[in-house]
Order: structure tokens, then sequence, then C-alpha cells
């Protein structure tokens, strides 16, 4: 099998594909012929080695896919050779075949794409284990969301909407934006620091914001917390600005605010069922039509590194997808 391999850390145009042996399961294990990967942010910083956790060299990078399992280990009962699913993992998903426990891998619906349930299961993850289990969104309640356009951001927008919350999207470009509004955003905004505090009062007639899932951070983050209103919930998911700009304690105090954060890699680790009930509930929502995947392009294995170099350059809107059968 081929899989696209890191030797050394550095940047994506570092990136080799290596031929490798072909994988067989041992107990509770499946091997997935996988049809596409699903390409993260996280991704560039786990190649250029700066991400909290690295596997040893060599190593395949890519952090969910989708496929068609065509091998199971003994004691592998809930899944069959020739089921559709996804899967989300630490790294290794960049690859013709992918290795995982049983418990890491969820069935998925005929009318689900593969290159669409491949870039599924980590933007949706993070933005329901934010919206949902971390900041207890209601519905009728103002969520924003930044990174509009973006992987994350386009699921928040979209889940948020289904959830029954009064949406507001931020986003780089006006591009990003009307994405962000087909999606269902009641409003959607440019970023404009200077006055991003005023217009989120403004758009909201002057309540703020309930709920926070912000993967920017920096000078935005600042005023997006003196745009909040009383008992907000901020979820940190990100910092793709750069920038982690200290919190003034005064601000939280003044309307109860609290802030926190999330990595949905966690509650994979932790707590797999979970993590799998979610992922069923996200794609029930998916075959009812209340949410999408939008998928920018599609790359072949061995052009990984352009994949990872486009979300870099942040020229991405929706998310992007290797698909190794197309190299």
């Amino acid at each position: 099998m081929r899989a696209v391999q890191v030797n050394e850390f550095g940047s994506p145009d570092s990136l080799i594909v290596a031929e490798l042996p072909d994988l067989h399961p041992g107990p509770g294990e499946v091997v997935i012929k996988v049809a596409a990967a699903g390409v993260n942010f996280p991704d560039i910083l786990v190649v250029e080695g700066t991400y909290q956790n690295l596997p040893e060299r060599p190593f395949s990078p890519g952090k969910e896919a989708a496929g068609t399992i065509v091998a199971v280990g003994e004691g592998v009962q809930r899944l069959a050779v020739g089921q559709r699913v996804l899967t989300l993992v630490e790294f290794g998903a960049f690859t013709e075949q992918l290795l995982v426990p049983e418990d890491l891998v969820v069935a998925i619906p005929d009318e689900l794409p593969f290159e669409e349930a491949a870039a599924f299961g980590l933007v949706y993850s993070t933005a329901y284990f934010g919206l949902v289990r971390r900041a207890r969104l209601e519905a009728g309640e103002w969520a924003l969301i930044t990174g509009a356009g973006g992987g994350v951001g386009s699921a928040g927008v979209q889940l948020a909407k289904a959830l029954g919350a009064k949406v507001v999207a931020l986003a780089h470009d006006e591009q990003r934006a009307e994405l962000a509004r087909t999606q269902g955003a009641d409003v959607a905004l440019v970023a404009d620091v200077s006055t991003l505090r005023d217009d989120l009062l403004r758009v909201t007639d002057g309540h703020g914001v309930d709920v926070v899932l912000d993967m920017v951070g920096g000078d935005v983050f600042s005023q997006i917390v003196r745009a909040t209103a009383w008992e907000g919930r901020l979820v940190i998911v990100g910092f793709a600005s750069g920038g982690q700009n200290p919190i003034k304690p005064g601000h939280l105090l003044v309307k109860n605010i609290a802030v926190m954060g999330v990595q949905s890699s966690d509650y994979r680790d932790r707590m797999p069922e979970l993590m799998r009930s979610t992922m069923e509930e996200m794609l029930q929502l998916y075959v009812q039509g209340k949410i999408s995947v939008p998928v920018d392009s599609v790359f072949p294995l061995s052009k990984a590194g352009d994949a990872l170099q486009a979300i870099k350059d942040g020229n991405v809107r929706g998310k992007i997808v290797i698909a190794p059968e197309r190299s």
C-alpha cells in the first residue's frame, strides 16, 4: 500500500509517499480501505512538529478518513467486511489502508459520499462538543461562530442553526460570509476588529452573544469578550490568528462569563462510546438535510503537501479532502 509519510518534521512540501506493507488486523481491530481522508489545520502543526501530541517518526499524518472495511480481527462484533465507515484517529489517515480499533469506527449511511464522510467527523464532533457539551447551547440563544466558511466554522454555523439558535457568523472575507449565509447564519459579518464589539451588540439588539465558538483568538477574541451577554459561555477551539491574548478577569466577573476549551480528540480517547453516539446523531441530522459538508477541493495522495499548504495559506472555503485512488 502507499502512504504519505513524515520522516522529519518540516514544511508541507517535505512530505513523501512511501510503499509500505499491507495491513492485517489484530484482535478488536479492523482494516479500512481508505476512499478519502479529511485534511485539517492541526495536520499542518503535526507535520511541522509544533502540535501538542506528536507521534514517533516516521509516521503518516491525517486525523480522519472514510472508506470500506476490508478485514476484521478476532472479537470484532459491531462491524463487518464491506461496511462503509468513517473513523477518527490521532494520526495515520493519509494512506490507502488504515488499521484502527473497532471502538473508533462508525458506520455511515449510503447517501453520504466518502469524500463528505471523510470531511465530516472532526469538524462536527468539535462543533458538537463545543456548542452542546461544553457551552450547553439552548434554542433561541445568540450563537457566534468565528472562522465561518472554514471546516469547524461551517459545521458550527449549521449545527447551531439546527439546534434552534440565532446564529452570527464571523468570516475573514465576504465570500466566506456569503457561504455562511447559505448555511443558515442569521447574520454574517466580515471581521473588523476596530468595530467588532459594536457590530455584535448592534446585530443582537444590544443583548450580546450568549455562546461563542472561537477558532481565531487574538484581538478578535478580546473584542468578543466585550460583546458577550450576561452568563455567556465562550468556547476556545484554536488560535488561527496566531495570537493568544490575555483575558481580563474583570470582563468575566461583571457579566458572569465562563471561558472554556474544547479538544474533541479527548472524547475519542477517553469516551469512545460517546464519540460514536455523537457521530451517529450528527449523521442523522445529515440524512434529514439539516446539515451538510462543504468540500472545497479534492487532492490525490501524491499532492498531500499541496493540500496542507492550501489550508495554511487560507485559500479554503469548507474542507479539503485527499482521495488515494485519484493519485
